[in-house]
Parts: structure tokens; C-alpha cells; sequence
């Protein structure tokens, strides 16, 4: 349930994270210069001061994810002292019948 929960938090913070590398140009223009011209509410800088810290917390938080993941993955309860192989050997269906070997004698004559 946890692993579940996780990977959907790690799809959003993917998906966000590309939008937000898509809208930030490093020459300080592309759509941020464009956000900002239309409205001056935040100036050119605040806005690309915004998408680094965004990128910086969205790759944080996916690392962090990650890890969560990683070790939050559903896995099997078994003796570590048991080999699945000696496990499958031993509960083999009809294990306890009698071979039938081939008969290596010659024919006897009369």
C-alpha cells in the first residue's frame, strides 16, 4: 500500500518537474521572461529565483521518493536459511514413487 502511495508522489513530482525545466530558460528568457512581462507582480529575477528553488525541491523530493520506494517494495517472507531451489526439490510431485529405469540387462535366452 505504501509502495503504491509512493510511486504515484514520484509520477506527480515527475511530471511537475518537467513542466517546471520546460518553463525556465538559463539565459533568462523563454515562457519565465514571458510570465513576468505580461504581469509585474514578480520581476524577471524573482521568477527564475522561483523556478531554480522549485527544480532544487522537486529534485530533492524525487530522490527522497526514491529511497522511500526502494525500500518500502513488497517482498516475499522467507527463511534466508532455505534455498528455493532444495524448497521445489522437496515438494516435487511423486517424489516418493519408485522410478522406472530402462531395462539394462540383456534378454536371457531359453
Amino acid at each position: 500500500m505504501l509502495y503504491n502511495i509512493v510511486m504515484i508522489l514520484i509520477f506527480i513530482v515527475c511530471v511537475l518537474i518537467i513542466l517546471v525545466v520546460l518553463i525556465q530558460n538559463s539565459k533568462g528568457g523563454g515562457l519565465a521572461a514571458n510570465f513576468a512581462g505580461s504581469s509585474q507582480i514578480m520581476g524577471v529575477r524573482r521568477t527564475a529565483d522561483f523556478l531554480e528553488k522549485a527544480t532544487w525541491t522537486l529534485a530533492i523530493s524525487l530522490f527522497v521518493l526514491s529511497i522511500i520506494a526502494s525500500m518500502s517494495i513488497p517482498r516475499e517472507t522467507i527463511d534466508p536459511n532455505k534455498s528455493k531451489i532444495e524448497d521445489k526439490i522437496t515438494n516435487m510431485p511423486g517424489k516418493n514413487e519408485t522410478p522406472i529405469l530402462p531395462n539394462t540387462q540383456p534378454p536371457t535366452q531359453n
